[in-house]
């Protein structure tokens, strides 16, 4: 159907619920309209159709936000009004939204494309509730030509401007569903005119143009008012290579349309529902913020809210100091190293010691390489808990050997190729077979890694390799019959939903193991977002080269931090593979405490003066990050876009009372001292220390870092950290 012909069919009165949409209407539209995107200026009252039943509304708020909900019958439910309660922002007017952009979500069911504000659904009831750390509201909806159920689940945490919302399909008739083109949340904004509206995207650190299809990179999304500063951040939870996030900045003269969704074509979202089952959406959050508007600046509010509702439990004690042996040793690693190792990394402080893949004979097993380590690891276990660690294991989820018991006995549940095909990746081992996270794998899996924390008392996991695919272009999914999966499309989804299904069987067992959900098994270089969050506790997010002097080394481990650090909780972040040293020993702890700190290499060349020092470092580390609650701010500093040898760059971290520290790295400038701007420190005074020389730098006023500090390096060193605290602290 053309252009044309839609505006007929839509002056002629409500569509009829078996109106399909082209493809293309679909992905350029951004799967928000219900019938073109040019809709007339009138409001959603002035729709209401004649015999139309009793609205209902609700809202849910704390403190800092405020969402208000409507609905009534031919109508739907929409939001009807959204604020940002601290500033008086109203993104929503009360009363003012357009239908067009109040679809509050969509999706196609069995082909038929449904909406939240479409005459399609029936309101049921809804249930607001209390829980340890705020409030939710729960909208019951019931389609009327189809067996579906739908529970729309807002919820706001204390003390943070955010609405967080998933949805949960219910089929409840004897007959499949099958859901596609999903979008969890469909709204439209008003922050002003069009050509003030700015978008910064890959994180929120990227400008770009505000009609824009995010995709896997796109975790954060920050839409914002050039002009006055106000803004959302979009934070879609989909997993991975499932998310696709549209702004529609150019639709509308007033609005900004925003779709968190899955992806409808290069990872096709699909998924089957059949009698009695359920299934229950990602979430999405929207920030409200105010850019250069103290706590209310997006440097303060993101990196609150992530740490404290997007991270598991990291963020109550800050993230351990991992030392892992896989470079320079990778599969050579035995016993004796490990014992020398063990020595060095107590030394240092470190307090998790983990031996990376050649620990095992067989990916997929637990049995110990005993020609590398004779007697098994207990020598390794008795030798980490005398120096004051706990252990960690690198183990393969998906990628296993043919000849362990599992594969043998169940063939079944290997991963195909298109052709049907046993599907293998290449890994330091060889050719491993891939195995299908969205079958009973899964259980097998969580198993085997349950089993491993048991026998060896881990503290800490590293789950690799791959699973929906490798980050290095084999082919995605599975083509299998049999698995939870009815086909390839929904394969992919469903793998996803199988990692998290292993991770919550494996916390179930053991709780406060600390488990690590790399970028391989993720499937995507350097990718973070909330989907593997909602998982697990880290993310090894990249294996930055750093062999040799000229390597990119913690140059480049700042160039993924920065560029990550505005959307994402930086202390769920381990950047491998920066070595401890040598040299340049200082810029390598001085990159570490920016993420969650994770050093490699080969810990005996290290002498014993820079054990000393690290031990001295990480201690002084260890007590500030017990005090202040640095995971509250980031603030990147100086070229921190893109660090480059000729200018430096670095990082502020502090809580909201303004304790915290400072790094800064001289790279190969010539820069004697540096000008560090924090308009945004609270208001007081503060005092600042060298961690290099030991020094008091001396006292500045909040005023006085709004102008700009100058802070010189020490003797000549490569970086300074200083330590900030409030006058007289």
């Amino acid at each position: 159907m053309n252009r044309s012909a839609q505006e007929s069919s839509r002056s002629s009165g409500p569509r009829p619920f078996r109106k399909r949409y082209s493809r293309r209407e679909l992905i350029q539209d951004g799967l928000l309209l219900a019938a073109g995107c040019a809709a007339g200026p009138s409001v959603l009252a002035e729709a209401q159709p004649a015999a139309a039943g009793e609205k209902k509304s609700w809202t849910i708020a704390n403190d800092s936000i405020s969402r208000t909900f409507a609905f009534q019958p031919g109508l739907g439910l929409w939001t009807d009004a959204l604020t940002d309660l601290e500033t008086g922002t109203h993104y929503i007017e009360p009363g003012r939204i357009r239908k067009s952009m109040a679809e509050e979500f969509s999706f196609q069911c069995n082909g038929d494309r449904c909406t939240g504000s479409g005459h399609e659904f029936e309101y049921l009831n809804a249930v607001e509730e209390s829980f340890s750390r705020g409030k939710s509201l729960t909208i019951r909806l019931r389609h009327r030509n189809m067996a579906l159920e739908i529970a729309v689940v807002y919820r706001v945490y204390d003390g943070h401007a955010a609405i967080r919302k998933h949805l949960h399909f219910s089929n409840t008739g004897a007959a499949a569903l099958r859901l596609s083109h999903l979008a969890m949340e469909a709204i439209g904004i008003s922050i002003g005119a069009e050509d003030e509206v700015t978008l910064l995207t890959q994180y929120g650190a990227i400008p770009r143009e505000i009609f824009y299809t995010g995709r896997s990179e796109d975790a954060g999304l920050l839409i914002a008012n050039g002009r006055t500063g106000v803004g959302m951040a979009v934070l879609n939870e989909a997993p991975g290579w499932m998310k696709r996030t549209e702004i529609g900045g150019w639709d509308d003269a007033d609005h900004v349309r925003i779709a968190a969704m899955y992806d409808t074509d290069l990872m096709p979202f699909e998924r089957s529902l059949g009698a009695g089952e359920s299934f229950q959406t990602a979430a999405v959050s929207l920030v409200c913020y105010r850019n250069g508007d103290g706590f209310r600046d997006p440097h303060w509010r993101l990196p609150s809210y992530t740490a404290q509702v997007l991270e598991r439990r990291i963020d109550a004690q800050g993230p351990p100091w991992i030392y892992n042996t896989w470079e320079p040793f990778t599969r050579s690693i035995n016993r004796d190293i490990a014992l020398e190792l063990i020595d060095a990394a107590g030394a240092m402080g470190m307090d998790i010691f983990t031996i990376d893949d050649g620990w095992q004979q067989e990916y997929g097993e637990n049995a110990v390489n005993l020609k590398s380590f004779p007697g098994g690891l207990k020598p390794i276990q008795d030798g980490v808990a005398a120096k004051g660690m706990r252990l960690g294991l690198w183990i393969p989820v998906a990628a296993i050997g043919t000849s362990t018991a599992v594969y043998r006995s169940h063939r079944e549940w290997a991963a195909l190729d298109e052709e049907g095909k046993p599907k293998t990746t290449g890994t330091a081992a060889g050719e491993k077979a891939v195995m299908c996270m969205a079958s009973a794998y899964r259980d097998a899996a969580a198993a085997r890694v349950i089993d491993a924390i048991g026998q060896f008392n881990l503290a800490y996991v590293k789950l690799d390799l791959t699973t929906v695919f490798n980050a290095y272009g084999e082919a995605p999914g599975c083509w299998a019959k049999g698995h939870y999966h009815s086909d390839w499309a929904e394969s992919l989804g469903m793998i996803y939903e199988g990692i998290s299904a292993m991770t919550a069987a494996i916390y179930q067992k053991h709780p406060d193991v600390l488990l690590d959900l790399t970028f391989e098994l993720w499937g995507q270089k350097h990718v973070i977002d909330a989907g593997l969050l909602a998982a697990g506790d880290l993310d090894w997010m990249s294996n930055v080269d750093d062999n040799q002097p000229g390597s990119a080394g913690p140059r480049q481990a700042r160039q993924l931090l920065y560029q990550r650090s505005a959307t994402m909780p930086v202390e769920a972040m381990l950047i491998g593979n920066i070595h401890a040293g040598p040299p340049a020993i200082e810029e390598r702890f001085a990159t570490a405490i920016g993420s969650a700190p994770l050093l490699l290499g080969d810990l005996r060349k290290l002498s014993a003066a820079d054990r000393a020092w690290y031990g001295e470092k990480i201690a002084w580390f260890k007590k500030l990050r017990r005090s202040a609650r640095i995971s509250e701010s980031f603030f990147p500093l100086g070229s921190w876009l893109q660090p480059s040898p000729d200018a430096w760059d670095g990082f502020v971290r502090l809580d909201r009372n303004g304790k915290g520290m400072v790094a800064i790295f001289r790279n190969e400038s010539q820069d004697a001292t540096v000008a560090v701007l924090l308009p945004l420190i609270p208001a007081g005074s503060y005092g600042l220390r060298s961690i290099m020389s030991g020094k008091d730098i001396g006292v500045f006023s909040a005023s006085e870092w709004a102008r700009g500090v100058s802070i010189e390096f020490s003797a000549g060193e490569p970086v300074e950290i200083l330590e900030v605290f409030p006058a007289g602290g």
